[in-house]
C-alpha cells in the first residue's frame, strides 16, 4: 500500500472522512474482488500525485460488519467503489473500474466545483 492511502475502518470513519475538510477519496473494496485488485495501483499512484492536497483512503468492506454497514449506508451496492467527500458530504460515487485519467479529471471537476462554491 502506498504511504499516501489510509486503511481506515468504522472506527475512525467519522474522523478521517466526515471531519475532514479536504476533499477525502473513499475506495470501498474488499481482497476477493479482481476489478478492486485492479484499481489498487491506479488508486495509489493517483493518491500519490495528489498527496498532500487530496486525502486518499480506502476500507474494506469485508474486514467487519460495521464497514460493510458505513458501505450500505452511504449508497455503496458493489466493489470497487470509489467516494468522493468533503466536510462530511458525499459529493459522488463511482462503482466499477476506473482508470487513471478519468480518476484524475473526475478529482479536478470536484476540485474546481468546490472551488467555485467557496
Amino acid at each position: 500500500m502506498a504511504p499516501d492511502v489510509v486503511d481506515i475502518d468504522a472506527e475512525n470513519w467519522e474522523e478521517e472522512v466526515l471531519r475532514s475538510d479536504v476533499l477525502t477519496v473513499v475506495k470501498f473494496w474488499h481482497e476477493n474482488c479482481p476489478l478492486c485488485n485492479m484499481l489498487n495501483p491506479v488508486f495509489e499512484e493517483v493518491a500519490e500525485e495528489y498527496g498532500g492536497k487530496v486525502k486518499f483512503v480506502k476500507v474494506n468492506v469485508l474486514r467487519s460488519p460495521k464497514n460493510m454497514q458505513i458501505a450500505l449506508k452511504n449508497g455503496v451496492r458493489g466493489t470497487p467503489t470509489i467516494a468522493f467527500y468533503i466536510s462530511g458530504r458525499c459529493l459522488g460515487l463511482i462503482t466499477g473500474f476506473v482508470s487513471r485519467e478519468p480518476l484524475r479529471n473526475i478529482i479536478e471537476n470536484v476540485i474546481r466545483n468546490e472551488q467555485g462554491a467557496s
